[in-house]
């Protein structure tokens, strides 16, 4: 089943894009440094990562206990 009919799926890809926009941005600012088009997508989730960070680190660690428990 597709990522974006299943909604478990679907959020463990939303919260992998944003901890890994976040760390791409930590490492390499340059890359996100637009905010326009389809790197503006990313450059959003990367600052959802470093505004939200204790609860995005939060979500990460439910969704891995879920994964591993269901």
């Amino acid at each position: 089943m597709s990522a974006l009919f299943n909604f478990h799926s679907f959020l463990t890809v939303v919260l992998l894009v944003i901890c890994t926009c976040t760390y791409i941005k930590m490492q390499f600012p340059a890359i996100l440094e637009k905010r326009t088009g389809f790197r503006g997508f990313f450059w959003k989730a990367a600052r959802i990562g470093e505004r939200l960070s204790p609860w995005v680190a939060v979500g990460c660690f439910a969704m891995g206990i879920s994964i591993i428990v269901f």
